[in-house]
């Protein structure tokens, strides 16, 4: 398995995890007086996030990117939804570069 499909599998994971961090565990923290939904679902997103980094940076030695494709692709992991959208890039970048 190459360096791209683990970081687009780490993407995803990353991607949902921000978002049940941001859209679950958030409001429950706040609204329903559940501190310990943000803590573990923190804890998790963070060490994905972590993964993530570090995932992208051997992509970037595989696939041989220049630097503003690699901090675009990471600064996409700030915004929801954004690691979604990375996603289906590179699997359509991936997959032309099998057809040639």
């Amino acid at each position: 398995m190459s360096s791209l499909n683990i970081f687009r599998k780490v993407a995803v994971a990353e991607g949902i995890s921000y978002l049940l961090l941001l859209f679950i565990a958030m409001p429950l923290k706040y609204w329903a007086g559940m501190p310990l939904a943000v803590k573990y679902t923190g804890w998790a997103h963070g060490l994905l996030f972590v993964l993530y980094a570090a995932c992208l940076v051997l992509a970037w030695q595989e696939q041989k990117w220049k630097f503003g494709k690699v901090v675009f692709i990471f600064l996409a992991s700030l915004l929801p939804f954004a690691p979604f959208i990375v996603d289906k890039k590179l699997a359509k970048e991936d997959n032309t570069k099998q057809v040639s």
